[in-house]
């Protein structure tokens, strides 16, 4: 992988880790397009990035984000049901991370369910305060996004409204939950790419590529929080839910078609 593959792949991070569509399977989609092999510092290197993504949600957040001791015991909370199933589930987690098929259908699937969220569950109660009882089970539903293609900010933001959150709070407290997820998920792939042979040499010599693209993130996944927080408050998921169906089933035809989007 190559400066500007990196850039590219860090673009669509930046642009689809806060939209309800799927970061992963857009970086999957991404790689295959440009034809980049997945190879052991590729894959670290998509989840790596997502450290760039977390730091602007401490920058656009950060008077909210640096609260009580009791706001992190409910982020962890949260984040508990991922830590576990993604810590004993890693290596088929790797394996979907290569399946462009598990990505499409994924995308069609939620994109279907996306188009009846506002209907079932946005009935937002007058009381928005965020409990154990509510933390917990946003935990759970950010499970469901360990598949490619699922949305880490679509699960979590329909478990936040199935608890009677309003989309916007459902959103916000989707992307706090994001900063303990994915510094879990980038600093374990880190200690897990140092420990193999080799390791530390291959971050080394990519170190240039790791930070730029981690920049690229960042600046981008800036406008898209702004632009998404907005867009959700007033029109809500039905956009997201045709996009992802569109996508879905261009790369289904694709694939019937034999065109290969293989990235082993």
């Amino acid at each position: 992988m190559n400066l500007f593959e990196a850039i590219i792949i860090a673009i669509v991070e930046g642009l689809t880790e806060y939209l309800p569509v799927s970061s992963t399977g857009h970086m999957i989609i991404a790689q295959s397009l440009l034809g980049v092999e997945s190879t052991d510092f590729v894959k670290a290197f998509t989840v790596i990035i997502q450290f760039g993504a977390i730091l602007s949600v401490i920058v656009l957040y950060w008077k909210r984000f640096f609260q009580t001791v009791d706001f992190y015991l409910k982020l962890f909370v949260a984040f508990i049901p991922a830590a576990i199933i993604g810590f004993l589930a890693s290596d088929y987690i790797d394996a979907m991370l290569e399946s462009v098929l598990v990505v499409a259908i994924m995308l069609v699937i939620g994109g279907v369910l996306m188009l009846f969220v506002d209907q079932w569950f946005n009935k937002p109660e007058e009381n928005q305060e965020m409990n154990w009882k509510r933390a917990l089970k946003i935990g759970f539903f950010q499970c469901i996004a360990m598949i490619p293609g699922v949305s880490r900010s679509m699960a979590t933001i329909v478990g936040g409204m199935t608890t009677k959150l309003s989309r916007k709070n459902a959103a916000e407290f989707s992307f706090f939950l994001a900063v303990p997820t994915m510094a879990a998920a980038s600093g374990y792939k880190v200690l897990k790419l140092v420990l193999e042979p080799g390791g530390v040499q291959l971050l080394t010599d990519n170190l240039i590529v790791l930070l730029v693209g981690n920049l690229v993130a960042f600046v981008v996944a800036m406008l898209a929080i702004k632009f998404f927080i907005g867009f959700l408050t007033k029109y809500g998921f039905k956009a997201f839910g045709y996009y992802r169906i569109i996508v879905g089933i261009v790369l289904l035809v694709l694939l019937s078609f034999g065109v290969n989007l293989s990235i082993i």
